[in-house]
């Protein structure tokens, strides 16, 4: 068994806690801006001193509404500032977050109060608390629910006015690294979601090792947008590194209005999904195209590419640097714009990034850090940093953090990150924490010399084709997903003579593609999917995707569908990963005509 680990930087001493941080930033920085809040299209500052007090009059109210400590408190809500007030207050009040996403389903929120034991919970809208009393009679230790757009924050805050500071105090001194900070439900692409038990010394563990190595965008002087779910692992742990390294924080809900949100708040910092990234790429591309300028901007971004790549070799010749200068001016420059104009990096996590994309945003002067980890391993277990960056690869382990690979390829990780289990599930828990302490991911990959990590697949969504050939649908499907038209794919093959694919794809891409065309901007996608300049489009992506795999994994045939995948319609979890089992139940007929003759 192949293994390697980075030394711990930072340990966690058994008394410490999460509001640590917080109480230290109050006493020591109070003056100092902390948050940023956005009010009737402004942000304004929030010192530390003022948000301390409303985590401390929030968790007031929780203690009076008869909160005890260990106690598990529910919290859907979209990314808002006010998620990360009640966060807090609930570790102040000794109690446990359970995080909801904000699009849960009634049937996974009935699910999730009954098996966490929630006794309060804090919702973001009216539809919320509906949809929440409805399931009630499912949920019996559940008492009062606060819903945010009511003015929960005031309410509580009132109702805990006659609670005393030693009280708080009290609640505080019962916390230790042991102690439960939070219950996250992992999405569940099959069966029902399990919740994963993080303790306070999980995150921090996972934010002491962890934020040294991005000290240069999380300090002081340092901001950082907020806006993938905050129910996600990966956005309350930088939430929390936020706060350990007093970087600024803003929330914005709502990613229609992202481009002005980050032209607003101009973070130095961003944390998004690849997603994210490639529709930054692909609209500056149609807008290139657009204005007439698509060679122009064809050319840059593969000097951007060729630039990137060649700091990993010696760096750029002289030509190539001249090139990478007037670009700079002509189209970089209004990418970096595109995100705030301060933006010095981000991170990139929940699906690979992919290498093409990711010396494109280096060579443009905003490194995308790929990192790799799960709900289990407090967000992430090896990351891509300064010092260490292998474009390709999710990085090298977390100082503190061992990685190993079995004997069947799968990845399994140790060290203070680790989930303490699943909570009421030791079954599942002895499953995937084995004697020795490895956490046993699901994930196939592997570890070069210098100790770079590279995710091939998943070890349960591995197919096995009729040949008895070996494919990780994953590399397929992320170079597909780049392309600008496409917005979702799931290969297939399992048992079946060769590879094939079902594509949709992207609405938001297609009215200036339609455009570019000359085709009506209306078109209906169900008139698109056999349209011919559709089909040399996906002919071409699914022929770039090819070149990544072998002649027997690569894709023989495909179908484009007229409806994309969406967490609307049960075919994706909240963070976007494929549910295989539940699009291969509905589009089995699609499948089977792949192969049909």
């Amino acid at each position: 068994m192949r293994e390697f680990s980075v030394p711990a930087t930072t340990e966690v001493g058994p008394d410490e806690a999460l509001t640590d941080m917080l109480v230290e930033n109050v006493a020591d920085h109070g003056d100092e801006v902390g948050l940023r809040i956005q009010r009737a299209g402004r942000w304004e500052d929030v010192t530390w001193r003022e948000f301390g007090e409303q985590v401390r009059g929030v968790a007031k109210g929780l203690i009076a509404a008869g909160v005890q400590p260990g106690d598990r408190v529910a919290l859907q809500a979209k990314t808002r500032y006010e998620w990360t007030v009640v966060d807090f207050a609930v570790w102040t009040a000794g109690a446990v977050v359970v995080p909801v996403y904000e699009t849960s389903s009634s049937d996974q929120v009935a699910w999730i109060l009954a098996d966490s034991g929630a006794t309060a919970m804090i919702v973001e809208k009216g539809e919320h608390a509906a949809a929440v009393d409805a399931v009630r009679d499912q949920a019996p230790a559940l008492g009062p629910v606060y819903v945010i757009d009511d003015d929960a924050l005031g309410t509580l805050t009132a109702a805990g006015a006659e609670v005393p500071d030693s009280e708080l105090a009290a609640r505080r001194a019962t916390l230790t690294a042991d102690s439960l900070a939070t219950l996250i439900y992992t999405s569940g692409t099959t069966g029902r979601p399990k919740g994963c038990e993080l303790t306070h010394g999980n995150f921090l563990f996972e934010v002491g090792n962890g934020m040294a190595l991005l000290d240069r965008f999380m300090n002081v002087q340092g901001s950082l947008l907020l806006f993938i779910p905050l129910a996600h692992v990966l956005a309350r742990v930088i939430q929390v590194g936020a706060v350990k390294t007093r970087t600024v924080i803003g929330h914005t809900p709502d990613v229609k209005n992202l481009v002005e949100d980050l032209g607003a708040f101009r973070p130095t910092f961003v944390l998004a999904v690849p997603r994210v990234f490639e529709k930054v790429f692909n609209q500056a591309k149609a807008k290139a195209e657009g204005d007439g300028k698509g060679k122009i901007f064809d050319r840059a971004a593969q000097v951007a590419i060729d630039w990137s790549r060649a700091q990993d070799t010696g760096g750029a010749g002289l030509a190539l640097r001249a090139q990478h200068a007037l670009f700079d001016k002509l189209v970089y420059g209004k990418l970096r714009a595109a995100l705030g104009g301060r933006c010095l990096g981000a991170i990139s996590g929940g699906a690979p990034l992919g290498d093409r994309l990711g010396h494109f945003f280096r060579g443009i002067g905003v490194t995308v850090f790929e990192g790799y980890g799960l709900t289990e391993t407090t967000a992430a277990a090896s990351v891509n940093y300064d010092d260490a960056l292998r474009i390709g690869t999710v990085g090298r382990p977390l100082p503190g953090v061992g990685f190993a690979i079995a004997e069947d390829g799968e990845i399994l990780i140790r060290g203070g990150v680790v989930m303490r289990g699943y909570w009421k599930n030791e079954a599942a828990t002895a499953e995937a924490i084995d004697a020795d302490g490895w956490f046993h991911t699901g994930d196939i990959g592997e570890i070069d010399a210098d100790g770079f990590v590279k995710i091939t697949g998943r070890k349960k969504e591995i197919l096995v084709t009729a040949g008895g050939k070996n494919v990780a649908p994953a590399v397929l499907e992320d170079r597909l997903r780049a392309h600008r038209l496409i917005s979702q794919c799931i290969v297939v093959g399992d048992q079946k003579p060769f590879i094939g694919a079902l594509i949709t794809l992207d609405e938001e891409a297609l009215p200036q593609w339609l455009g570019s065309k000359g085709k009506p901007a209306d078109t209906k996608l169900a008139d698109l999917v056999d349209d011919a300049e559709v089909r040399a489009e996906i002919d071409a992506a699914v022929a770039d995707a090819n070149k990544a795999v072998s002649q027997a994994e690569a894709i023989k045939k495909y179908k484009v569908l007229s409806t994309d995948f969406t967490e609307d319609n049960g075919m994706l979890t909240p963070s976007l990963k494929l549910k295989r089992n539940v699009v291969l139940k509905e589009f089995g007929a699609e499948v089977e005509g792949l192969y049909a003759g």
